[in-house]
C-alpha cells in the first residue's frame, strides 16, 4: 500500500515539474560595430558573443535533446536586433522548398524562428521565421480571451532582412530586425520574453531553446527571458506604402457585357505616435487583388461566412478580434441591393446596366493600436465607405437613371485590453455603425474577463454583451453572456460552458452571429497522451455534450453528443475517428423562416473516419469518409473528402482536393406559399460537389506564381412537398414541378507576385468567374460531368489587374537626403 502511495506522489510531482519548468534566461549584449547581413558571420561581434546551444524537443518527443546541435547568437545596437544561427545537419537532409512569403508551415522546408515578447506579458509577441530556402515569414502571436491556445496571425508583415547559406554540415541564417518593425516600452532597462525555435522537416522535429511543453496551455508563457536590454530608444516609426493599380473587368449580363476600367491609386501610412502606439491609415484602399470567395448554394436560414484576404483588415488586427465581434467582411461588402438590380434589370430588354459595383468602396480606413508599459492595450479602428449606385439606361427612351445600392456608412471599433498576472486579462470592446439617412444604426459593447491560476492549470472566462439597434426602420436592445470554466493543461482537460443570447441580441452590423435567441449548456472532457508510446507518437480522446433551449419562449430545442479519437503513428501517419448523434426529434425554430413556427428535425447518428499519410513525402494524401443514419427510410447520408499534394521539385507544387456530399433525406424550407400563411417544406435529394486544383511555382525566395481553380456544383431535387403542421411535423401535399435548384460556380485565381525590395511588391492578377443558380422544371443537369461541361458553355466574368506597392521608410529617406 505504501509503495502505491509513493508511486502516485512521484507521478504527481513529475507532472507538476513538467508544467512549471524553470525559465531560461540570457543576458543581452550590446554592440557598436556594424553587421552586414550576408550569413558569413565574420564580424567581430559574432566572434565575441556567447552562443546558445541547448535545444529541447517539443515534438515528436517532448523533453529529449535535439537530434542535431544548434548555435545561436543574439546581439543588439541602437537600431536593431541581430541574430546569427548555425544549424548543424547533413546537407542532404536540409529541405528547401520555395514557397510564398508567410506560407511556410506544413511545407517541405526547414525553419528557424525567433520570437520576442517585448512587453513580457506572456500573452502577445512577434515571431520572425526564415526557411532554409531563404523565404521569410513574420507573425503576431496573441492569446485569445477564451481557452484556445495562442493564435498566430501571418497576415502581419514587417520590413526586415535575412540571408541564408547552405553548408556541408548545416545551414546558416543571419537576421536583422529593426526596432522600427516592433513595439516596446520606453525604459532604461528592459527584459523581453525570448525563444528560438528550429524545425527539421526530414525528422518532423520541433526544438526550442526554452522548452515548449505540449501539455501546458499556451506557448508564449513558456518562453525564456532576454534580460538587461539597456538604453534602447524606440525610433521614429514612419513609413509610406504608395500604390498604383490598373486593370479591366468584364461582366456578362443577359443584355450584354458590363465593362469596367479599374484605375486606382492611394497610400498606406504607418506612423509611430510614440514608442508603443502606431497609427495605420489607408487612403483610397484597393482590395481588388484578393482571392475569390468560395461561393456555395446556401439552403440554411443563416448567412455564409467568408474569409477575408484584404491586408488592412487582417494585418495586426488581433486586438480587435479578441471579443469575436469583428467580422471584417462587413466593411466593403457587396452592396446590399446589387443583386436586386441584376434580378430586376439584368434580363430586361428595355434596360441596359451600365454600372453595378460588386463591392463597396472605401474613402479611407484607419487603425490606432498599441500597448502601454503597464500592459494596457488600446485599439481604435475606423472605416468610412462610399455610397454605391447602379447606373441604368432605358433603351426605349434613352434616359439614364441611378439606383442607390448601399448608403454611406461609418464603422468604428474601440478596444481596451488589460493584461494581468498569470496570463489573465480583462478586455472591453465596443463596435458602432452609423449609416447615412439613419436607416439602421448599431452599437455593441462586450466585456471579456479571462482568469488563470498561478500554475496555469485552470481557467474561468466570463463574457457579457449588450447590443442596441436604432434608426428609421427599427429600434431594439439585446444581451448575451458566455461563461466557461475548466482545466486547460495536463493529460486530462475538461470544460463546462453556458451561453445565453436573447431574441433581440444583434451584433451583425459589424460582427457575425448565425442565430440568437438561444440558451445552451455544454461540457467536454479529453484525455491527451503527449509523449510517445510503443505504437504512437501521441493520441487523444474527446467526449462532448450540449443541451440547447430557445431563450424566448423558453423551450427545449436540441441535444447533441460527440466522441472523437486521434492517433499519430511513429511513421507520421495519422488516423481520426468521429461520431456525432442527435438522438431525439429536435425543435428547429429557424428553418421555417417564419417567427414562432417549428420544424421537427430528424434524429440521426453520424460516424466517420479520416487520416493522412506522412507529409514529408513527395506524394501526400488525406481522406475522410462519413455516413449518417436516421430512423426514416431513404434518408441515407454520405460525406467524402480527400486531397493529394505532389511536390515535383523544390520549385513546383500541385494540390488537388474534392468534397462529395450526398443527402437522401434533406428536409427543409421550400418557400412561403403565395396568398397564405402556411410554410411549404420539401423532402429532397441534395448533391454537393466541390473540387479545387492549385499549383505553385517559386522562381526565387521572393518571386512566385500561384494558380487556383475551384468548381462547386450543388443540385437539389425535391421528392415530396409538405405543409407544416403546428407541432412541427409534415403533411404531404400533391407534388408540383419547378422548384429544383441547380447551382454552378467556377473560379480561377492566378497571381504573379514579386517582392522586388524589402516591403515592396508587384502583383499581376487574373480572375475568372462563373456563378449562378438555376431553377429547373425537370430532372436535368443532374450529373456532375454535365455541369462541369456547362462551365465552358456559359459566359464568364474576367478581370486582369496590375498593382505596384513601394515601401518608403522615413529614416532611410532621411539618411539618403543627408548623403
Amino acid at each position: 500500500m505504501m509503495k502505491c502511495v509513493v508511486i502516485v506522489w512521484l507521478v504527481f510531482f513529475k507532472s507538476i515539474f513538467l508544467l512549471t519548468a524553470q525559465t531560461h534566461t540570457f543576458t543581452a549584449v550590446k554592440i557598436n560595430e556594424p553587421i552586414k547581413i550576408d550569413a558569413n558571420l565574420d564580424e567581430i561581434a559574432w566572434q565575441n558573443c556567447t552562443p546558445i546551444t541547448d535545444f529541447t524537443q517539443s515534438s515528436p518527443t517532448f523533453g529529449l535533446p535535439a537530434s542535431f546541435n544548434s548555435s545561436v547568437k543574439i546581439v543588439y545596437d541602437n537600431t536593431a536586433v541581430y541574430i546569427a544561427a548555425y544549424l548543424y545537419d547533413t546537407k542532404q537532409n536540409i529541405r528547401r522548398q520555395l514557397t510564398q512569403r508567410d506560407v511556410v508551415q506544413r511545407q517541405d522546408v526547414d525553419i528557424f524562428a525567433v520570437g520576442f515578447d517585448t512587453y513580457h506579458d506572456k500573452q502577445n509577441a512577434y515571431a520572425f521565421q526564415v526557411t532554409a530556402a531563404g523565404v521569410q515569414a513574420d507573425a503576431r502571436i496573441s492569446q485569445a480571451t477564451n481557452n484556445d491556445n495562442n493564435g498566430v496571425d501571418y497576415t502581419w508583415d514587417a520590413a526586415w532582412e535575412s540571408k541564408v547559406v547552405i553548408k556541408e554540415d548545416g545551414w546558416i541564417v543571419e537576421m536583422k530586425i529593426p526596432f522600427s518593425a516592433i513595439r516596446f516600452a520606453k525604459k532604461d532597462i528592459q527584459q523581453w520574453g525570448l525563444n528560438f525555435v528550429r524545425f527539421s522537416r526530414k525528422r518532423n522535429e520541433n526544438c526550442a531553446w526554452s522548452p515548449i511543453n505540449p501539455a501546458v496551455n499556451g506557448e508564449i508563457n513558456q518562453w525564456g527571458v532576454w534580460t538587461d536590454i539597456k538604453n534602447i530608444v524606440p525610433p521614429l516609426r514612419l513609413s509610406f506604402l504608395p500604390y498604383l493599380s490598373s486593370g479591366i473587368k468584364i461582366t456578362p449580363t443577359g443584355t450584354g457585357n458590363i465593362t469596367e476600367y479599374l484605375k486606382s491609386g492611394g497610400m498606406d501610412i504607418k506612423y509611430g505616435i510614440n514608442e508603443s502606439f502606431t497609427l495605420d491609415v489607408s487612403l483610397i484602399p484597393d482590395f481588388a487583388q484578393v482571392q475569390s470567395d468560395n461561393v456555395i448554394l446556401n439552403l440554411s436560414p443563416f448567412q455564409i461566412q467568408f474569409d477575408d484576404y484584404r491586408p488592412f483588415f487582417t494585418e495586426g488586427t488581433e486586438l480587435f478580434n479578441k471579443a469575436k465581434l469583428f467580422y471584417s467582411r462587413r466593411i466593403g461588402a457587396k452592396p446590399a441591393l446589387a443583386d436586386d438590380v441584376l434580378n430586376k434589370f439584368g434580363n430586361d430588354s428595355n434596360y441596359k446596366i451600365q454600372k453595378n459595383p460588386g463591392i463597396t468602396l472605401l474613402y479611407n480606413a484607419t487603425k490606432f493600436s498599441g500597448r502601454t508599459k503597464n500592459n494596457l492595450g488600446i485599439g481604435v479602428l475606423n472605416a468610412v465607405t462610399q455610397p454605391m449606385s447602379a447606373q441604368l439606361s432605358k433603351l426605349t427612351s434613352g434616359k439614364d437613371s441611378s439606383f442607390i445600392t448601399e448608403p454611406m456608412a461609418n464603422y468604428n471599433i474601440i478596444v481596451l485590453d488589460k493584461a494581468l498576472k498569470n496570463r489573465s486579462s480583462i478586455c472591453f470592446t465596443n463596435t458602432n455603425v452609423l449609416r447615412k439617412g439613419n436607416s439602421r444604426n448599431a452599437n455593441v459593447s462586450a466585456l471579456d474577463v479571462s482568469l488563470y491560476d498561478k500554475k496555469n492549470l485552470y481557467n474561468i472566462t466570463v463574457s457579457p454583451r449588450f447590443s442596441t439597434i436604432w434608426g428609421v426602420q427599427q429600434n431594439y436592445n439585446g444581451f448575451a453572456n458566455y461563461i466557461s470554466a475548466g482545466k486547460v493543461s495536463g493529460k486530462i482537460q475538461y470544460n463546462f460552458s453556458s451561453t445565453i443570447e436573447s431574441d433581440t441580441y444583434d451584433p451583425n452590423d459589424l460582427g457575425l452571429l448565425f442565430n440568437n435567441n438561444e440558451v445552451s449548456i455544454a461540457a467536454n472532457i479529453s484525455y491527451n497522451k503527449f509523449t510517445p508510446t510503443k505504437k504512437f507518437l501521441n493520441y487523444s480522446y474527446t467526449l462532448a455534450v450540449e443541451n440547447s433551449y430557445l431563450y424566448k419562449p423558453f423551450v427545449w430545442t436540441d441535444f447533441k453528443a460527440e466522441a472523437s479519437a486521434r492517433f499519430l503513428f511513429k511513421n507520421f501517419w495519422d488516423v481520426n475517428f468521429f461520431m456525432e448523434t442527435r438522438p431525439f426529434w429536435r425543435n428547429d425554430y429557424f428553418e421555417a423562416r417564419s417567427p414562432g413556427k417549428l420544424v421537427k428535425a430528424i434524429p440521426y447518428v453520424f460516424t466517420g473516419v479520416g487520416g493522412s499519410s506522412d507529409s514529408r513525402k513527395k506524394l501526400f494524401a488525406r481522406f475522410f469518409a462519413g455516413i449518417g443514419f436516421t430512423n426514416l427510410p431513404n434518408t441515407f447520408y454520405q460525406f467524402y473528402e480527400g486531397g493529394i499534394r505532389y511536390r515535383v521539385n523544390a520549385k513546383l507544387l500541385f494540390n488537388a482536393s474534392a468534397e462529395i456530399e450526398l443527402d437522401g433525406g434533406n428536409r427543409g424550407y421550400a418557400f412561403i406559399a403565395a396568398g397564405g400563411d402556411s410554410t411549404l417544406m420539401a423532402t429532397r435529394n441534395l448533391s454537393n460537389f466541390n473540387n479545387i486544383i492549385s499549383a505553385q511555382y517559386g522562381f526565387t525566395p521572393r518571386m512566385n506564381l500561384t494558380c487556383r481553380l475551384r468548381h462547386n456544383w450543388s443540385y437539389v431535387f425535391n421528392k415530396k412537398l409538405h405543409t407544416l403542421k403546428a407541432d412541427g411535423f409534415f403533411n404531404d401535399i400533391p407534388f408540383r414541378e419547378g422548384y429544383n435548384k441547380n447551382a454552378n460556380f467556377f473560379n480561377i485565381d492566378m497571381f504573379y507576385t514579386w517582392d522586388f525590395k524589402w516591403g515592396s511588391r508587384l502583383t499581376l492578377a487574373w480572375k475568372n468567374a462563373l456563378g449562378g443558380i438555376v431553377t429547373l422544371d425537370a430532372y436535368q443537369f443532374n450529373k456532375y460531368t454535365k455541369n462541369a461541361v456547362e462551365v465552358f458553355n456559359n459566359p464568364h466574368s474576367n478581370e486582369v489587374s496590375l498593382k505596384i506597392v513601394y515601401f518608403l521608410d522615413y529614416l532611410q529617406l532621411k539618411k539618403g537626403t543627408k548623403k
